[in-house]
């Protein structure tokens, strides 16, 4: 539907699934490892992390490493946004938090109505729910990341030199 969409894999459950593939005696180090890879402050620091972790984890743990591996550039697409949209968009617990009161609400009257009567009780759950809503930190840039002006590392590129070094 949106063929241009960027996608931005959610670090929580990434970091669950790679630790669930480990022994628990592991799991403090690795955890650690993923840490300092989506919380370096540029994707070049961010894949020297990812390249240390796979080199020091990969030869005793193939599966947990291919499980961090296969998906770097869907976890590391966020330095091309504003930093101040980073701690949204790492990961999919806003949305999932957004969801959970409407999916409480439409499991309990499940078969109950028709799909014109469970779309206007979501409605409702949503605008009722969007009262609690915060405004996302750097709000005034998100003009600019509608307009596709390209951010490399939370900064916005202002000219053609600094596109081509990227």
């Amino acid at each position: 539907a949106y063929p241009d969409t960027v996608h931005q894999r959610c670090w929580v459950h990434k970091t669950a699934n790679v630790l669930a593939k480990l022994p628990k005696s592991v799991q403090p180090k690795v955890k650690t490892d993923l840490q300092e890879i989506w919380m370096a402050e540029t994707r070049q620091s961010a894949n020297q992390a990812f390249e240390r972790t796979l080199k020091r984890f990969e030869a005793k743990y193939p599966k947990a490493m291919d499980c961090l591996a296969k998906d770097r550039e869907t976890l590391l697409a966020f330095y091309d946004y504003p930093a101040e949209h980073w701690v949204h968009i790492c990961t999919t617990n806003p949305i999932e938090s957004t969801f959970a009161t409407v999916r409480l609400r439409t499991n309990r009257t499940r078969n109950c109505g028709a799909r014109e009567t469970t779309l206007a009780v979501v409605f409702k759950l949503l605008q009722s729910a969007q009262k609690n809503w915060r405004r996302i930190k750097g709000f005034g840039k998100l003009e600019r990341v509608v307009n596709n002006v390209p951010f490399r590392d939370g900064e916005q590129v202002n000219d053609q030199s600094d596109r081509i070094a990227a």
